[in-house]
């Protein structure tokens, strides 16, 4: 076996390459006698089909924060870490039911416009801020880092010159041709992400069989490693403040996955640019029942890392590549690099393929969102009112390459961070409870107030901090720290209310009646067996 790329390798890499950007060139382009207008590149002309949909919601997902950072995660403490892809699942399904009809009612482009509409707009500004913040120091530095991180394992190129080839790889479709290139592009990328995914899977767990295939190897590693199957950690576990037994079921990672997958601008966005409402919730359904599968491409393939590292015998077959770059206990996220370098010419290629599909898609989306929420919330708001259509789109193409400059630049400085995807998770938790609250109640609780919002949204950053830096071991878990945040967060805002109100509707409060949530058969349908498959994948591994 040989750690580096071979001449098909090379080929396979670069065809997809080439499919990917010919794709986002060609639905890029302009029709004839139809100049790209607003709604064209921020929300895809609003023409969006449900499987564009799902399809575009996983590849924006799915990045190195998962294939990187999940799998070092289920190196270092095993399958419990896909209580993120599982209960995600079921954070679809309540956002498509409960949401979206509000969003896509009132024709959002951007979810600090529906802040705009159902507060003021001083609070969409501060959390335009927020998100932009976000989205260029946390989410494009931290999937870019990552990316550069695989691609010097894997081929051996300098991290920076990888940062920069995947920078200018991810702009030269996106920034061009907006939302409709980044989400036609991914039912592409998700095709090589599923399928690349699988054979690495496939792989290892062969490898860890000696041969014998995949279900032999899943297993031997069962058995080799069987304290990496417990998806509910005791704590006496050394990884139970980062998955805090039965409260990551019912506490704080139910704030992580709703404000992600309801109130997160480049996931939500491809919801708002659907045919219509129906097509959006079976998008919705569809990525659903994809991320039930994800952690057999993610996680498994990093605890089967793990029982290689520490099998003698497997690692003497593995010869001299087997010696370079060695995950560890302190170096988790190196594992599924480490393993992309043991497939066969060609299905190396593949592979490697997938893991940039993760990567370039998700920092395609994300280059989007943040233009789109700059240009429509800060461009137009503060700067050029009257802005027409050929400069609104400008500005986003610039704006987009601004950011994506200043991400180039940051990402570096992430190294010596291990489980990456924790981190970002722990860090990214600071701030989301606070606006999940400010959402939740906006949305269903018609007595919030503008004033109860802004303080809310502020308090719950030092809530957050306080109880973080607080010495007492209840609080210790940082998703005790996030669920409590958003309880204390939700009780500040729903009293600071009803005393400025004195207990009556706020006049921005929404109206909707219960028909607004009916949904179809198929969704109640596909919603039903989701709940199930997650109820039983939670009994086979508890």
């Amino acid at each position: 076996m040989k750690a580096g790329f071979e001449m098909w390798d090379y080929i396979v890499f670069i065809a997809y390459a080439i499919l990917i950007l010919g794709v986002g060139l060609w639905v890029s382009r302009d029709k004839k006698g139809h100049q790209k207008n607003a709604e064209d590149y921020f929300l895809a002309s609003k023409s969006l089909p449900w499987w564009a949909i799902g399809t575009s919601l996983i590849a924006a997902n799915i990045s190195a924060e998962q294939f990187i950072g999940m799998s070092g995660s289920g190196f270092a403490l095993g399958i419990a870490i896909a209580s993120y892809e599982w209960m995600a699942a079921l954070t679809l399904i309540i956002v498509g039911k409960y949401f979206l009809p509000i969003f896509i009612e009132k024709g959002l482009y951007t979810i600090p416009e529906f802040v705009e509409k159902r507060f003021s707009t001083n609070l969409k500004t501060i959390l335009a801020v927020f998100w932009l913040g976000l989205y260029i120091f946390v989410n494009l530095a931290s999937v870019l880092y990552l990316g550069g991180l695989a691609i010097e394992t894997i081929m051996g190129v300098d991290m920076m010159y990888a940062i920069i080839g995947l920078a200018l790889f991810a702009a030269a479709y996106s920034l061009y041709g907006g939302l409709s290139a980044v989400a036609w592009t991914d039912v592409i990328q998700v095709v090589f992400l599923v399928l690349g995914g699988l054979v690495t899977t496939y792989l290892a767990l062969n490898t860890v069989s000696g041969g014998e295939g995949m279900l032999a190897g899943f297993s031997k590693v069962l058995d080799a490693a069987p304290e990496k199957f417990h998806m509910i950690l005791d704590e006496s576990n050394d990884n139970y403040v980062n998955l805090p037994g039965i409260w990551v079921l019912v506490g704080g990672l139910w704030v992580a996955n709703l404000y992600y997958w309801g109130f997160n601008q480049y996931i939500i966005q491809r919801t708002l640019a659907a045919k219509s409402l129906k097509e959006s919730q079976k998008g919705i359904l569809l990525a659903a029942f994809l991320k039930l599968i994800i952690p057999l491409i993610v996680v498994i393939p990093g605890i089967a890392a793990y029982v290689m590292v520490n099998d003698p015998a497997i690692m003497a077959n593995l010869g001299e590549a087997g010696m370079l770059n060695v995950p560890s206990a302190g170096q988790a996220d190196k594992a599924y690099p480490w393993l992309l370098q043991f497939l066969p010419t060609g299905l190396k290629g593949v592979a490697f393929a997938a893991l940039a599909a993760a990567i370039v898609s998700s920092l395609a989306s994300m280059l989007n969102s943040t233009s789109t929420i700059f240009t429509m919330d800060i461009y137009k708001q503060y700067i050029n009112k009257n802005a027409d259509d050929k400069t609104t789109v400008n500005v986003g193409r610039i704006s987009a390459a601004v950011a994506l400059i200043i991400a180039v630049i940051v990402a570096p400085l992430l190294g010596g961070i291990d489980q990456a995807f924790q981190f970002i998770q722990e860090y990214t938790g600071i701030v989301s409870p606070g606006i999940l609250a400010v959402f939740i109640l906006g949305l269903f609780y018609k007595k919030t107030t503008n004033n109860a919002a802004i303080w809310g949204a502020i308090l719950s950053i030092p809530i957050a901090l306080a109880l973080k830096f607080i010495p007492i071991a209840v609080f210790e878990p940082w998703m005790h720290q996030m669920g409590i945040t958003a309880v204390l967060t939700l009780i500040i805002i729903m009293v600071m209310s009803n005393i400025q109100n004195k207990g009556k509707d706020d006049s921005k409060g929404i109206d909707f009646g219960t028909d607004l949530f009916k949904t179809t058969p198929l969704f109640n349908l596909g919603s039903i067996a989701v709940c199930i498959l997650v109820t039983v994948l939670y009994c086979l591994f508890w």
